[in-house]
């Protein structure tokens, strides 16, 4: 029964994925946002809630904040390896090079986000008294960033011509706005609600097949609640969206580690993060390397594949997803 309950959540997250992506263009294309911001804020933003919903109840309802940040952390790297996937299905170039270079900040923001997170893991104890009430000051700084730095982007996006590509003819003319918030605000709640199910359920698979406390079980979770993502991403690279595949990708890394927020809000005990294994400074550095690659890609815009059908930096982030991942299986802690 509960396998069942998987794909019938998977299915609702590739059919409202589709959806949402479809939508998001639309309302990139209506309000002259352009697609790097729908995709870093509006898309990631949704995606991104099943890591929060997982990460909390692992916190306050399980008790266990170190696979709180686990899960968080696993995602981070997942998300960056779907980019490797993406690029394999975008066959005219490679991905990162028809990619706008703005995407060079936001990818910068998250290693700015990572590097905090894990140096507050590695100093964990030193940082034990910096609180505000409960929560964490490093906690607080992230969020604090966070926002200045999506402000920031904001008045850029607003102050930037659309891209020819993007304003061309139309595409979504037809449809009027107030149908196009409705149909993206029904397909937002679809993929959220699945996304939860799904973290539950992947929980609870984890569970009854003894991987609860494995490293199979902690990246069976950390995966599953990253699908959200992988749907969005896929579809919105199906509708052509490049950019907003992209910023979505680096808008929900950036996501996760300001989750860490929501979890240290509502984890009392103290502040999470100094609960956090030294053994996640591993996926940290693993996802900080990703993400250097990414930059490399962006800026270095190569016409051609290297291998055909795949560009130098997909093997590169499928290879160091997989060395994360046994790493941490060789250390005993769980990708999550």
């Amino acid at each position: 029964m509960v396998w069942l309950e998987f794909v019938l959540c998977l299915l609702i997250i590739l059919f409202a994925g589709t959806k949402l992506a479809r939508y998001g263009d639309t309302i990139a294309e209506k309000t002259g946002l352009g697609r790097v911001w729908i995709g870093l804020v509006l898309l990631a933003t949704i995606t991104t809630l099943p890591e929060m919903v997982t990460g909390v109840s692992s916190a306050t309802l399980v008790g266990l904040p170190d696979l709180a940040i686990g899960t968080l952390f696993g995602s981070l790297i997942f998300n960056l390896s779907i980019l490797a996937l993406l690029d394999i299905l975008y066959r005219p170039a490679p991905i990162l090079s028809r990619a706008r270079l703005r995407h060079v900040a936001s990818a910068g923001g998250g290693i700015l986000l990572i590097g905090i997170a894990a140096a507050s893991i590695w100093a964990s104890e030193d940082i034990s008294g910096l609180t505000l009430g409960w929560v964490g000051i490093p906690s607080i700084v992230i969020i604090i960033l966070y926002l200045v730095g999506m402000r920031q982007m904001f008045r850029f996006e607003r102050g930037q011509p659309v891209p020819q590509q993007e304003a061309g003819s139309p595409r979504y003319a037809e449809i009027p706005m107030k149908t196009v918030y409705l149909r993206f605000a029904l397909a937002a709640i679809a993929i959220i609600g699945a996304g939860i199910w799904l973290s539950f359920v992947g929980d609870e698979i984890a569970e009854t097949t003894g991987w609860g406390a494995t490293f199979v079980g902690s990246l069976f979770l950390a995966v599953t609640t990253s699908m959200p993502e992988l749907a969005v991403v896929v579809a919105a690279l199906r509708l052509g969206a490049v950019d907003m595949a992209v910023a979505d990708v680096l808008g929900a890394n950036m996501l996760d580690i300001v989750a860490i927020t929501l979890v240290d809000l509502f984890y009392t005990p103290g502040p999470v993060l100094s609960k956090g294994s030294s053994a996640h400074l591993v996926t940290a550095a693993v996802a900080i390397m990703m993400t250097l690659l990414v930059i490399v890609g962006l800026r270095f815009r190569q016409k051609r594949k290297t291998f055909i059908v795949i560009s130098w930096y997909g093997p590169a982030l499928i290879g160091l997803y997989v060395l994360g991942a046994y790493v941490l299986f060789i250390s005993g802690l769980g990708l999550g």
